[in-house]
C-alpha cells in the first residue's frame, strides 16, 4: 500500500473521562486514608486519548462520544478543539455528568484506574448514524469497549459496509464479547490483561501470546496486534507472527500509553505503514509517552517523534 498524499483521516468512537490523578507511595487498603504526594487532572477516556494522540500525530480526526452539561464536558470540548479534534458529533446530555476516572499512580509508575462513566453510557444510535458520512469517508476507525458495546458495533459494522479500515481495542476487556466483534476487526489489539480475560490462556511467553492471538484470528479478526508492555508487541497475521520489542526505559507514568500506542497505529496504517512497520513505530511513540506523567499531556507531538512517520 503507498502512503497518502493527504492527512489521513480517522473517525474514533469512545469514552471522553476527566481523569483525577494521585500519586501515592502504594495502594490503600479498604478503611485506610493515605497521604499522597501529588495530585493533578488531565482530560482522558480511551477514545479521547486515542484521539489526542492520532491528532497530534496530524490526522484528521473526527469524535464521537457524549460528555455531560458541567464543566468537565466544556472543558473536554474546549480541550479537542485545542487539540485539533472535530468534536461535532460529540453530544451533551443534559442532567448526567460527565464521565469521570479517578487514577491511582504508584511510585514505579505503574496505576490503578476506577472509571464512572457518566454521559458516555448515553451515546445513543442516532448519535452513530448521524456520524455515518465521516465514518465512510475515513480511512481508520477505531472502537473500543468504554461507551456501550453495541454503539461501537454499530460503528463498526458502518465502516466495513464503507470499506474503512477498523482497529477494535477491545478495552476495558468483556469476557462474553460477541462474535461480531472479532468479525468487524480488521486489526484486533487488546493487550495481555484483555487477551487472558477473552480467552482464558496465560500470555507470559511468546510462545502463550502467539497461541491467544491465533484464537483471536480463528474467532474472525483479520490481524491481530497484541500489547505485551515493556515487552513491546505481538504482530499476527494469517501468513506469521513477529515480535516487535520495546526500548528499555525508565517509566515515569504509564497512563495512557496503550492508548498512545493504539491512535498512533491508527495513523500509521492510515498513511500506509504495514501492520509490523507500523507497530515498530507506534511501540516507539508509546515509550515516549511514559517518559512525562499524565495521561494526553505526556503524547509526544509530530514535531518530537517525526523520524517516526
Amino acid at each position: 500500500m503507498t502512503a497518502l498524499r493527504r492527512e489521513p483521516r480517522i473517525v474514533v468512537i469512545g469514552a471522553c473521562n476527566i481523569d483525577l490523578i494521585a500519586y501515592a507511595p502504594r495502594r490503600p487498603e479498604w478503611g485506610e486514608t493515605l497521604h499522597g504526594t501529588r495530585f493533578r487532572t488531565g482530560f482522558g477516556g480511551k477514545g479521547a486519548n486515542q484521539a489526542v494522540m492520532a491528532a497530534k500525530l496530524g490526522a484528521r480526526v473526527t469524535m464521537i462520544s457524549r460528555v455531560g452539561d458541567d464543566a468537565f464536558g466544556r472543558d473536554t470540548l474546549a480541550n479537542f478543539r485545542r487539540a485539533g479534534v472535530d468534536a461535532r458529533h460529540v453530544g451533551v446530555t443534559r442532567g448526567v455528568s460527565s464521565g469521570v476516572a479517578p487514577i491511582l499512580v504508584g511510585p514505579d509508575g505503574r496505576n490503578g484506574i476506577v472509571i464512572v462513566m457518566g454521559a458516555n453510557d448515553r451515546l445513543t444510535a442516532g448519535d452513530v448514524r448521524a456520524a455515518r458520512p465521516a465514518i465512510e469517508r475515513a480511512d481508520v476507525l477505531v472502537g473500543q469497549i468504554e461507551i456501550p458495546l453495541a454503539r461501537t458495533l454499530q460503528a463498526l459494522r458502518l465502516a466495513r459496509a464503507a470499506g474503512v479500515r477498523t482497529i477494535f481495542n477491545p478495552a476495558p476487556a468483556k469476557p462474553d464479547l460477541p462474535a461480531e466483534a472479532y468479525r468487524l476487526s480488521d486489526v484486533f489489539c487488546p493487550n495481555e490483561s484483555e487477551a487472558h480475560l477473552l480467552t482464558g490462556r496465560l500470555v507470559d511467553t511468546p510462545a502463550r501470546a502467539e497461541a491467544a492471538a491465533r484464537e483471536f484470528l480463528r474467532r474472525g479478526a483479520g490481524a491481530v496486534v497484541l500489547t505485551l508492555g515493556a515487552r513491546g508487541s505481538l504482530v499476527v497475521t494469517p501468513d506469521g507472527a513477529e515480535h516487535v520489542p520495546a526500548r528499555r526505559v525508565t517509566a515515569i507514568d504509564t497512563t495512557g500509553a496503550g492508548d498512545a500506542f493504539v491512535g498512533s497505529l491508527a495513523y500509521l496504517l492510515a498513511r500506509g505503514r504495514a501492520l509490523a512497520d507500523a507497530a515498530r513505530r507506534a511501540g516507539e511513540i508509546a515509550t515516549r509517552s511514559v517518559l512525562k506523567p499524565g495521561t494526553q499531556t505526556s503524547f509526544p507531538s509530530r514535531d518530537e517523534v517525526g523520524r517516526l512517520l
